[in-house]
């Protein structure tokens, strides 16, 4: 099999470390609120991340409405009585942004690895599910605005993941077929099945567990 001349990447969960930046601000954000911070009030939030984001990504409601039910469902769980305006609710959760920004960070092993592709002649790509603004302000503040030669993001390209057409429009910009295209990301059906079905190659990384591959080793094998 030919090596993939672009090897593309998802962002969240497979670059940079969501969870890890999320709990940071998550707990900073729960102990501003004066509430205690268990494992059962964090798993509460992540819980709701997941749900109102789905929501979202689905169509059902928008970003900034996500955000607002998270509030809805999380706060009064605390024993917090949850703003009863959107704007109150905005600006409670601008403290939990605030945090979130402050914890960004990429794993390990990101950096070194997209310069060390480069190095090889592999032309890079992002596609991420996400607003403009937030995504391309992880990659400022992370170093990697100029990693990629091309990044597309879901608000931006019209299509999510595991949508064939979001993966397809990477490669169109890519100027590559996608079955020159390597995809790497986090989630099993939103990027290795997404990937796959729009004929990619596709690898999964999962950094929950110690005893998998790395991202780097798990990369490079597959090439």
């Amino acid at each position: 099999m030919p090596t993939p001349r672009a090897i593309c990447f998802d962002l969240d969960g497979t670059l940079f470390d969501h969870r890890g930046s999320a709990r940071v601000g998550v707990t900073r954000f729960l102990q501003g609120l004066g509430v205690e911070v268990t494992e059962a009030a964090i798993g509460t939030w992540f819980t709701a991340e997941d749900e109102q984001f789905e929501r979202w990504r689905s169509g059902a409601i928008s970003f900034r409405e996500q955000r607002r039910a998270r509030l809805r469902t999380v706060l009064p769980h605390l024993g917090i009585e949850a703003p009863g305006d959107e704007a109150g609710l905005d600006a409670v959760f601008d403290d939990y942004l605030r945090a979130y920004r402050e914890a960004w960070r990429l794993f390990p092993e990101s950096f070194a690895l997209l310069h060390e592709l480069r190095d090889l002649g592999h032309r890079l790509g992002l596609l991420t599910n996400g607003t403009e603004t937030q995504q391309l302000d992880k990659l400022a503040r992370t170093g990697l605005a100029d990693a990629f030669d091309v990044v597309c993001i879901s608000e931006r390209i019209g299509f999510q993941k595991p949508d064939v057409r979001a993966f397809h429009a990477l490669a169109a910009q890519l100027d590559v077929d996608p079955a020159d295209c390597l995809f790497v990301g986090d989630d099993p059906e939103r990027d290795v099945t997404g990937a796959r079905a729009a004929g990619m190659r596709a690898v999964l990384v999962d950094h929950t567990q110690p005893e998998a591959p790395g991202l780097r080793a798990l990369v490079l094998s597959a090439l």
